[in-house]
């Protein structure tokens, strides 16, 4: 069983390589819609940024509300049939969120852009990436468990209470770490971010 999970734990990395390929390909394609005649991290929403401070108590509620839904909606989503295209879509579409937004930093600003993309994703990201792969790993399992025939469905059917348990608690424990990164992308990641931003 453990075999499988590290299988899927490579398959994350894959789907999220594929949106990050496609995000830097767009962007270079249509370089004058993003770059030329875009405003994403153009000079003045760098300067609206460095002279913004987001309070984290007000922060929090939003972060932590978008977060929490976020999965529970993929978690929910798993327990269907379209639940694993649905999860692999969510991982490649962060990936080529991931991947515009690196190319258009990298481009507009160089080695600062990088510098900029890391605090935008740190101290948060140390524990909300692992959160979400192992999100990836439930869903499959999840997904598996309920839809999938001989020899898993029958080795399912039998075990299918303690499973069910072992599954609650992996998503109970999903939960409490987007929950704690959340809470450094709230008090945390706002002072971090501030600091990088003065190098601009």
């Amino acid at each position: 069983m453990q075999q499988p999970a590290i299988k899927n734990f490579y398959y994350v990395i894959y789907l999220f390589a594929v949106g990050l390929f496609l995000g830097i390909l767009i962007v270079n394609l249509g370089y004058d819609a993003w770059i030329g005649n875009g405003s994403l991290l153009s000079a003045d929403m760098i300067l609206r940024l460095k002279d913004s401070m987001p309070d984290g108590g007000g922060l929090f509620p939003y972060i932590v509300k978008h977060r929490l839904t976020t999965v529970c909606m993929l978690g929910l989503l798993s327990t269907t049939i379209i639940g694993l295209p649905t999860v692999c879509g969510y991982i490649c579409y962060s990936g080529l969120a991931a991947g515009c937004l690196m190319s258009v930093a990298v481009i507009r600003y160089g080695v600062r852009g990088l510098l900029l993309m890391a605090a935008g994703i740190l101290p948060q990201g140390v524990l909300l990436i692992p959160a979400y792969a192992a999100l990836f790993v439930w869903a499959v399992g999840v997904n598996r468990m309920l839809y999938s025939r001989n020899p898993y469905k029958e080795h399912y059917m039998r075990y299918s209470k303690q499973l069910y348990v072992k599954k609650g608690l992996q998503m109970a424990g999903i939960l409490t770490v987007v929950i704690m990164g959340s809470l450094l992308e709230s008090y945390v990641n706002p002072k971090l971010l501030h600091f990088i931003l003065k190098i601009f």
